[in-house]
């Protein structure tokens, strides 16, 4: 155990226990070369003599030190002395999200996706560079006193390539995805899987599997369903339990592949609840969850002990423990076959497989003999959108991306969709749809497929509000129904980028009605204008029909972190990072040691634009006393009570000295002179009386001497 007071890496001084983790302990210290406070993560002392534990201790510094993001918690820096493994931190002063939702029990919907939104923003970054936490779970999320909430622990991360890699590290087991969970391949989704989980509990106040061993909780994640969310909270909108559906899925493939569409997601979400926008994926049956059985589960537990076993002897830097490594015997041979269950679903598979091929070929049998004709425009257009899609291909840039496949969106979807990839979606107009439903896009100017540059538009055509029905379209005439019908139709007005004022009036004379109005922070809409509206617009709705507004409050504020306490260069550096001009005012204080905040103007807490002045009030520590004069006849009493007076509180000490001009017993002068500390010390000099007075009266024997000596 390292001592408090101990200075490593010449700089950086131990000043008290803050946690302790699996394999390190983290302390609170003090950067003296940066005035400072930091975090220093120190490797427990029983795993420092273990090569493996301390290449994994400095593989978490090398993961995270290139991270900069204000979701994650910075690394500054990492060493080694006397034995002794560190790595410094940025020191966040909060709680744990564990901590918290163990408080709460369960934290809002708005909350829950909050926290969730910074995570994701914070992998984000992390999977950019390439990074896999591997370790995503409420003890490595911290909360500080700001609200910010940041990633921390990089432990068991790893560099990745473009290919997956498999390793034998894992997290915690309440949070494991299924691969991990079997020791396969890991990649980013697994992140995504583990954050799903931690947004279940967010909202339930309750992890989906547990039990009584970690065997027993990672089988759980491999085979069992989870109980949706809403079974625990029925106040849980459907996009959000949708999200937590499609993060947690069993299969990578079934998950969000990439962490911004979850952030798109989740944003979207605070915006329509409601809103059925999260788009699952359907994979073939091959594809979805086969529960295994006794004689399968046995046997992947021993495989992935005997996969566990070869890896720690080829490679000593991974963990020496594996958390899932079934302890019971196993009197099974060691066979390579297969269980039945598997067996049959491979043979099902096998015979589907089967016969789409022959359905295949029937139907380009039927078209070489020219049957089917009526579908030989379709062939044709599938044919040319096949060429173009091989032109294309061949034309890749880096400017350009894929146009996805738009039909059967709404204008909702296909805006959400595009916005991430850079492309707008302009409306060409309705049409009457026998397939799709009013609102839902039935064609696009741009194929799906093909390749078009950043920043282009797309133009689509939706259906009608007569679509659906068994009539078809393209009618040259309509029935007195239809008419009346369309008589108590309205299309909706685009009024996005419009004040609300303009937007009641549009929308009131297309009659319809003006639900809620709510506010969001935009940088890009005038405030009071509308960023958004519930219904699309140039659909056709039923007259009095009610659309929700969404207004910009302007450019988003920031809170004013609350620096109370702390140094003034650490203040200066929180405030400039949060986008603030830092103004220092130094003041007097009898209650606050020197050089550190007072206050701060505008107060913590509160919102101001970024780039706008924080003053903080930093303290000079306590006001000097001001040393009194000396008076005549004044003696070492009246002094000390002068002194006392002024406001002096320290030590008074008393010396003596022979003066010409003063006399004996009465005070010469103070020291020191002016203004002091008022806890310092004084010293009160108290006069002799003159030498020559003292060589007479002091030394009468000497005089006697010289007298006798005279002839």
């Amino acid at each position: 155990m390292i001592k408090i007071g101990t200075i490593v890496g010449d700089r950086y001084e131990i000043l008290e226990k803050i946690g302790v983790g699996g394999m390190a302990e983290v302390y609170k210290g003090k950067d003296h070369k940066l005035n400072r406070f930091v975090a220093v993560k120190v490797l427990k002392e029983e795993f420092r003599s273990n090569d493996a534990f301390v290449k994994k201790f400095k593989e978490e510094a090398q993961a995270a030190a290139g991270l900069a993001h204000p979701n994650i918690v910075n690394v500054y820096d990492v060493g080694d002395e006397n034995g002794i493994y560190y790595i410094v931190m940025e020191l966040v002063e909060g709680i744990t999200l564990k901590e918290y939702i163990e408080r709460k029990g369960r934290l809002t919907i708005k909350e829950a996706t909050s926290i969730a939104i910074q995570v994701s923003a914070g992998l984000e970054v992390a999977h950019n560079n390439q990074i896999v936490h591997r370790d995503i779970k409420p003890q490595n999320i911290i909360i500080s006193r700001e609200g910010k909430v940041k990633v921390t622990d990089f432990g068991i991360a790893k560099a990745t390539t473009s290919q997956t890699t498999t390793s034998n590290a894992m997290g915690s087991v309440h949070y494991a995805s299924p691969e991990q969970a079997r020791g396969g391949y890991v990649d980013h989704r697994s992140d995504i899987y583990s954050l799903g989980i931690v947004l279940y509990e967010m909202v339930t106040g309750r992890v989906p599997f547990d039990g009584e061993t970690a065997v027993a909780v990672a089988v759980k994640h491999l085979q069992e369903e989870m109980v949706p969310p809403s079974v625990y909270c029925k106040e849980i909108p459907h996009s959000l339990e949708q999200i937590i559906k499609k993060c947690t899925q069993k299969s990578p493939d079934r998950r969000y592949q990439d962490i911004g569409d979850l952030l798109a997601d989740l944003k979207q979400s605070l915006l329509d609840p409601d809103g059925d926008f999260v788009q699952m994926v359907d994979l073939d049956e091959q594809a979805k969850t086969v529960v295994m059985d006794k004689d399968t589960s046995s046997k992947v537990k021993e495989r992935r002990k005997v996969r566990f076993t070869e890896e720690e002897e080829d490679d000593e830097d991974e963990d020496d423990e594996d958390e899932y490594d079934d302890d019971e015997d196993d009197d099974e041979d060691d066979e390579e076959g297969l269980s039945p269950s598997v067996e049959r679903a491979m043979t099902i598979a096998g015979v589907a497989l089967a016969v789409i091929i022959v359905v295949v070929l029937v139907l380009f049998a039927s078209r070489a003999l020219g049957l089917g004709g009526g579908n030989r425009n379709n062939s044709d257009e599938e044919q040319q959108t096949e060429e173009n899609v091989e032109d294309e291909d061949s034309q890749s840039s880096a400017n350009t991306v894929e146009m996805p496949n738009l039909i059967g969106k709404t204008m909702t979807e296909a805006r959400i969709e595009l916005d991430e990839l850079g492309l707008s979606v302009t409306l060409g107009g309705s049409e009457e749809s026998s397939e799709y439903s009013a609102g839902q896009i039935i064609r696009q100017s741009v194929e799906s497929g093909k390749r078009v540059e950043v920043g282009s538009s797309v133009e689509v055509t939706i259906a009608g509000s007569g679509s659906g029905t068994s009539s078809g379209s393209g009618s040259s005439s309509q029935t007195n129904d239809q008419k009346e019908e369309d008589e108590k139709q309205a299309i909706v007005p685009n009024v996005t980028g419009r004040t609300e004022a303009d937007a009641r009036s549009m929308l009131e004379a297309a009659e319809l009605k003006v639900g809620t109005v709510s506010e969001s922070a935009s940088d890009t809409v005038t405030a009071g204008s509308v960023i958004s509206q519930s219904l699309s617009a140039n659909t056709k709705v039923a007259k009095g029909t009610t659309v929700n507004l969404v207004l910009s409050s302007g450019p988003k504020r920031v809170s004013v972190t609350d620096v109370i306490g702390h140094e003034s260069t650490r203040a200066q550096g929180e405030l400039a990072s949060d986008g603030f001009v830092v103004n220092v005012n130094e003041v007097y204080s009898d209650e606050v040691q020197a050089g550190l905040v007072i206050s701060t103007n505008p107060d913590r807490g509160t919102y101001a634009d970024p780039g706008s002045t924080v003053t903080i009030t930093v303290s000079l520590g306590r006001a000097q006393v001001q040393i009194p004069s000396v008076t005549v006849n004044m003696n070492y009493e009246a002094a000390a009570e002068a002194l006392r007076d002024a406001g002096f509180e320290g030590t008074i000490k008393e010396a003596t000295e022979s003066s010409e001009s003063v006399g004996e017993g009465y005070v010469t002068r103070y020291d020191p002179k002016g203004k002091v500390d008022p806890d310092g010390t004084v010293t009160i000099y108290v006069s002799t009386g003159s030498a020559s007075q003292q060589t007479t009266t002091q030394d009468p024997a000497a005089q006697q001497s010289q007298t006798t000596a005279q002839p």
